[in-house]
């Protein structure tokens, strides 16, 4: 089954962040620019793209709590329903605003396919619930803290040096994330089936590139 969609189609989230993107380049020096390009090269060159899990291996479980304090643990939830695990930076950042958003348009047919959507960051339970209450969620987003449950898939990277400065001092990551560690996760998405097994994932060095919804949501009907 073929789950790609049409690249140009307005309505997709790769044109939402590309008109962003476009309309940063507008904003920002191109110094400014390349130094983020430089990061994201490296790192890609520590093949975490292709070190983390992948499809076909066996999803990693574990306890978390959202901001009403209740701990779910994933593996309770997939074995009952297919589950989608999204991971997003925080919401200092307007492409995972962004993602957020278009899941969000989504949650119907996700849910209609029997799935159920978790949602996971780094950011402190407030920050996080500031974050979807301002994009208008209805999700379960989970606290990753000190992306234990991101660092089991594989997916944390340490900030390069070269855009070390923007996230520690200018985004005050340390703050939002409620620890030292200038590390962030992949926004890496998962579609684990009911056995605990990974079928589609979408892992990309380049924060600026997403899973598409209707990928995500077509990789979960194949469930069916």
């Amino acid at each position: 089954m073929n789950t790609r969609v049409s690249a140009d189609d307005p309505s997709t989230l790769s044109v939402q962040i590309q008109e962003t993107a476009a309309n940063a380049s507008k904003r920002y020096p191109a110094e400014v620019l390349q130094t983020f390009q430089t990061g994201i090269e490296n790192v890609r060159a520590t093949g975490i793209e292709k070190s983390a899990k992948q499809v076909g291996d066996t999803a990693a479980d574990s306890t978390l709590k959202g901001w009403d304090e209740q701990p779910v643990t994933l593996s309770e939830v997939w074995e009952k329903n297919p589950v989608i695990l999204m991971w997003y930076r925080g919401g200092w950042c307007p492409y995972c605003n962004l993602q957020l958003r278009a899941m969000q348009k989504q949650i119907h047919a996700i849910e209609g396919a029997g799935a159920k959507l978790i949602v996971l960051s780094p950011e402190l339970p407030e920050n996080a619930k500031e974050t979807a209450e301002a994009n208008d969620l209805d999700m379960l987003v989970l606290h990753d803290a000190n992306n234990q449950l991101a660092r089991k898939f594989g997916i944390v990277f340490q900030l390069p040096d070269a855009i070390l400065p923007v996230y520690r001092d200018k985004l005050q990551l340390a703050k939002r994330n409620g620890n030292d560690a200038m590390e962030l996760p992949l926004a890496a998405t998962y579609v684990i089936n009911t056995d605990g097994k990974i079928i589609y994932a979408f892992l990309d060095a380049d924060y600026k590139k997403r899973a598409e919804p209707a990928e995500v949501v077509a990789a979960v009907n194949q469930l069916r």
